[in-house]
């Protein structure tokens, strides 16, 4: 390596970097400042002390052919198909356009900036300039680790502040029950239970419709994986539990399984059309805009999502007076977001109200469901 004044053709002076590349071919740079040069040949030394002198040439690539490289040897392998498409779509509507071409050693928080503020500009909403830096922080990481730059660029640019999360408003029991009653005065017995499934016991909606028969057992309820699309996976932490099984949920299930003329045990709860078994996308879709908004009209909840469910048996543990970290458990959280997601209802509770979880959902049972119910047919 060696730092030298140069002519060029015009006669002005500039100086000139020299090295040998990792592969041992003669390099050079000209500079027009010598103080440039000489941190410049400081810089090449320290990578070859580090091992990394390959990262001089490695960020030559675009974002747009690092992009494609990161497709095929990460996200195709590892990601969620419904996340995939959602990646897909935000990298070709709103990444490609704008910085695709930039190759990624030029790629500077500051030109990030610029690229994020201009998304803002042009109307997209905060909470989608989020996924944006997002995805393209998740690209560049891997640019990291493959040794493509040296520095993830995203992880210092302004990305727009995190709205207000929205309180969560569990259904009540009252209100579940209101629920069932419709979908079993409709004949509905397979909504019926999956509403129980999610109220009572705390599933994703996922992990619900992944839920089968040999998981279900005397006290509690196995929860090792879950639905996607069609397609079974682990569950969304990777982590796999148990939850509690309330008695009236128990019983919905022992009917549910009779009305389905016992099935095996390794057969699914909620059967659809996927290769798996399990309820595919668009199954999923048609309930949720179907049976389950007819009858969360009927009851009165206009705004409730099947997902708020889930939020009903958090609360009975809660009210039962169960820890952060017994509650964060069986819901399958840490106790950090546990207590983000659920901390307002912690401190609404008070421990000289504590109420056993089965007692509040047979309460509600015993004023809002007609003994009628058990003629009902399954759909």
């Amino acid at each position: 390596m060696s730092v030298e004044q140069v002519a060029r053709s015009d006669g002005t002076k500039v100086w000139r970097v020299r090295w040998r590349d990792e592969r041992g071919r003669n390099r050079s740079k000209t500079l027009g400042r010598k103080r440039d040069a000489e941190a410049f040949d400081a810089e090449i030394r320290r990578l070859r002390r580090l091992g990394e002198l390959g990262l001089m040439d490695a960020g030559r690539v675009t974002l747009a052919e690092f992009g494609q490289e990161w497709l095929v040897a990460y996200a195709v392998p590892n990601l969620e198909p419904k996340t995939l498409r959602t990646y897909q779509s935000l990298w070709d509507r709103h990444v490609l356009p704008s910085i695709g071409g930039v190759e990624l050693r030029q790629l500077r928080p500051a030109v990030l900036d610029r690229f994020l503020a201009q998304l803002q500009r042009e109307g997209l909403s905060p909470a989608s300039v989020k996924k944006v830096a997002g995805l393209i922080q998740g690209v560049l990481q891997r640019a990291v680790e493959w040794e493509r730059i040296s520095q993830n660029p995203m992880r210092v640019a302004h990305k727009p502040r995190a709205r207000r999360r929205i309180v969560i408003r569990p259904i009540a029991p009252a209100q579940v029950e209101q629920l069932r009653e419709h979908l079993l005065a409709d004949g509905r017995r397979r909504c019926a239970t999956l509403v129980s499934v999610l109220a009572y016991s705390g599933l994703r909606p996922g992990e619900a419709l992944a839920l089968t028969w040999e998981s279900i057992g005397e006290r509690t309820i196995a929860v090792t994986g879950a639905s996607s699309m069609g397609r079974l996976k682990g569950t969304k932490t990777g982590a796999e539990r148990t939850v509690r099984l309330m008695s009236p949920l128990a019983q919905d299930l022992a009917e549910w399984r009779l009305a389905q003329g016992r099935p095996d045990p390794d057969r699914v709860v909620f059967p659809g059309e996927s290769p798996d078994g399990t309820l595919t996308e668009g199954q999923w879709n048609r309930w949720t805009q179907g049976a389950f908004r007819a009858a969360k009209l009927a009851v009165g909840l206009p705004h409730a999502r099947a997902y708020d469910l889930r939020h009903s048996f958090v609360s009975l543990l809660i009210h039962e007076g169960q820890s952060i970290l017994e509650v964060a458990r069986q819901a399958g959280h840490s106790p950090q977001t546990c207590l983000r997601d659920y901390g307002h209802l912690f401190d609404e509770f008070d421990p000289a109200e504590r109420e056993p979880a089965e007692a509040v959902i047979k309460a509600a049972r015993d004023q809002l469901v007609p003994l009628t119910y058990l003629s009902a047919t399954a759909k």
